[in-house]
């Protein structure tokens, strides 16, 4: 099952002002982008344990040498997102793209530490039965979504970065009439009151909480 499949991760490169913005008033925007650099270590750690293929999709571009670092250490394949496009252009593009090589894609971002190679390889066995797995997030959108087809419509009209992502996402996929399955919700990280739950984890993460 799992020898036919990838794990894209979607990751910006970690420049101070242009990550996790909502943070930067609450810790600085050096340490979000440090925090930013230290959850895409996180989730490429647990992606490559999983025996699934794992490529960085990266933005602007692989030129970042924290992209250029991440291929080295974690001996996983680099590839360019595309530019001046809506997210969900983007991800379209890298589904179709990977489809082209791969029966089944999991498409991921960077801020999502709870994520373990178990939720992968679940949301891999659902693409069995299902053209489409999503991974709903607390806060209304979703961590993950799987593909082993696409439509070109199956992001449309989804306003991205807003807590309505997820039911827009359910909508999209109902009119390109295609079956999805929804995993077990999880979390991730954009605000300040995210940041304590990061110290629940094992490992920690080692960073300043806002005072």
């Amino acid at each position: 099952m799992e020898n036919n499949a990838v794990i894209l991760i979607f990751a910006k490169a970690p420049i101070p002002g242009t990550v996790k913005t909502r943070l930067i008033p609450s810790i600085g925007d050096a340490a979000a982008a440090m925090l930013h650099s230290a959850l895409t270590e996180r989730v490429i750690k647990t992606a490559c344990a999983t025996e699934m293929d794992v490529v960085l999709c990266c933005a602007p571009d692989s030129s970042h040498p924290f992209f250029r670092d991440c291929a080295d250490d974690f001996s996983i394949d680099l590839i360019d997102q595309l530019n001046d496009t809506s997210l969900g252009a983007r991800m379209l593009a890298s589904l179709n793209e990977a489809l082209v090589d791969y029966s089944r894609v999991i498409l991921i971002g960077a801020d999502c530490p709870a994520f373990t190679p178990a939720h992968f390889g679940d949301a891999n066995t659902e693409l069995a039965t299902h053209d489409v797995v999503l991974t709903p997030a607390e806060d209304g959108g979703y961590t993950l979504i799987g593909a082993r087809k696409t439509r070109p419509t199956m992001f449309a009209n989804i306003d991205w970065g807003t807590n309505t992502v997820m039911n827009a996402q359910r909508q999209a996929l109902s009119a390109a009439q295609l079956t999805w399955h929804e995993t077990a919700t999880l979390w991730d990280v954009d605000t300040a009151e995210d940041l304590p739950r990061l110290q629940t984890l094992k490992p920690p993460f080692a960073f300043f909480l806002p005072s």
